[in-house]
């Protein structure tokens, strides 16, 4: 097993995988910037290497610079995390030339996976369903008018090299279409540097589901079953869980068997996940293929047993994977819910400054069978940076039940306490009680459609207030212990 590997990334997932990498009995090296100079992860890491001034450009997605520090450690690995150059096949290419391994798929992977219209080709060809659309190059807005009509409205027109909700527009007519291929056009060169557009017919009631997938070096590819990610913000995820709500059996295996199929028909190894689009009648059709670890990864975790992070390593290692397809059952329920550094009340505008006060709930079991988790990159006292993404943690909990798993949660967001920033506690929590959301009747419309007006507070029901006011009180008497010890 490696002796010792390097993260090249920040916050909350360097922690993550530090973690596994230290009950594997593996060294780590953090990598940091100006901004993160006291940063947890530097903290945790067995040695840490500076790489440069605050801003990413500067720092981590710096290619030179990471190189520079795996040579400088001795690192013989290196873990990309997700975000910053995780998807990068050039860093994973760079990787390879210096003999140091990449704990991710292959370069020819990640490239194939990289783009939208090459990635849906490959999905089709592996008989994986995809939505109907136009894959080819377009001319200008007057081609988009003439493809939308051949698909039928409503269309998505969607940047070629986008990802985080960047580049798309829903078009409802001819008017739209000439206007969204334009904006999809223009906001996909500013952000990708690439104007490439597709378009693809738009599912009603779509919800976002998708498969994990995880395939070792000697031709095992399984799936983990599915995360519901439909809670979304202008396509940002807020809330996921495992499993699905909506699912029957036949669907989700038909689904996983599809995701696997792509991941061997591009030679995948190593943790993936394929993302689907389902509409109300449970059709399902291919989104893209994520060639990484996602940020939900822990809901996946708690309802297997299976610690991704630490079977990445050890694919990238050359094991073979210890289970298969008919050792991987469903266990619970699981929720995540994504903390972030914005103000709920103004808009969601992003918050930066001091955490003056930092109290997750303790994690492990809970006095009413469930599980907590709290996987997070900072600490009390610590800064929140303007140079990074706002997520702060990732709350999980996990039941027996859904109802079970929803309960946890919502005992977990009210024992919470984050003082001297905006923060998103207050939305997450009034989604966790909203009846809609309780009935599993979401699609990735529901934000928009139950919040039209942006964020105004909860009214609480006598039932939640009990619940506030129990959690208070416990807080209370923890507080007054510690006091007096």
């Amino acid at each position: 097993m490696f002796k010792k590997i390097l993260i090249a990334n920040r916050g909350e997932i360097a922690c993550r995988v530090i973690k596994s990498a230290q009950k594997m009995g593996i060294k780590t090296v953090a990598v940091y910037s100006d901004a993160d100079r006291n940063a947890l992860h530097v903290k945790m890491a067995d040695e840490a290497i500076y790489i440069g001034a605050s801003p990413a450009a500067q720092s981590y997605i710096v290619i030179d610079k990471i190189m520079a520090a795996i040579k400088a450690s001795g690192a013989e690995a290196v873990h990309p995390g997700y975000g910053f150059l995780s998807e990068n096949m050039n860093f994973a290419a760079a990787l390879e030339a210096a003999g140091v391994v990449f704990i991710g798929p292959p370069s020819p992977a990640i490239e194939a996976m990289g783009d939208k219209i090459t990635s849906k080709k490959l999905a089709q060809e592996a008989g994986v369903s995809t939505v109907p659309g136009h894959m080819g190059l377009i001319d200008d807005a007057e081609h988009a008018v003439t493809i939308a009509g051949q698909i039928g409205y409503p269309v998505m027109i969607k940047a070629s090299a986008g990802g985080g909700g960047k580049g798309m527009r829903i078009a409802w007519n001819d008017a739209e279409a000439r206007e969204g291929f334009q904006s999809s056009k223009n906001e996909a060169a500013a952000s990708f540097g690439d104007d490439r557009i597709f378009i693809e017919k738009f599912v009603t009631q779509p919800r976002h589901i998708e498969i994990q997938v995880l395939g070792d070096k000697h031709g095992n590819i399984v799936y983990l079953h599915e995360r519901e990610c439909s809670i979304q913000r202008r396509n940002q995820k807020v809330i996921e869980e495992a499993p699905s709500p909506f699912l029957d059996e036949a669907t989700r295996r038909a689904m996983g068997e599809q995701a696997c199929a792509l991941a061997r028909a591009v030679g995948y190894t190593s943790a993936g996940t394929v993302e689907f689009i389902v509409d109300g009648s449970r059709n399902f059709y291919f989104l893209e293929m994520n060639t990484r670890l996602q940020v939900e990864h822990p809901v996946t975790e708690l309802i297997t047993g299976v610690d991704l992070v630490e079977q990445m390593i050890r694919v990238a290692y050359g094991e073979a994977l210890p289970f298969r397809q008919e050792d991987l059952k469903i266990n619970g329920w699981a929720m995540e819910s994504r903390l972030y550094a914005e103000d709920p009340y103004r808009n969601f505008l992003p918050s930066i400054g001091r955490l003056t006060r930092y109290r997750p709930p303790v994690e492990g079991p809970t006095p009413t069978g469930g599980i907590v988790r709290n996987d997070t990159g900072v600490f009390e006292g610590g800064e929140i940076s303007m140079f990074y993404d706002p997520m702060i943690a990732k709350l999980c909990t996990w039941g027996p039940t859904r109802q079970a798993a929803i309960e946890e949660m919502r005992t977990a967001l009210d024992t919470f306490e984050v003082e001297g920033i905006g923060h998103n506690l207050p939305f997450v929590g009034a989604v966790m009680e909203h009846p809609r959301f309780v009935s599993g009747n979401i699609t990735t419309a529901f934000i928009a459609e139950e919040y039209p007006e942006g964020f105004q507070g909860a009214v609480l029901d006598q039932a939640t207030l009990t619940r506030v006011a129990a959690a208070a009180a416990a807080m209370n008497r923890a507080s007054s212990a510690f006091r007096c010890f």
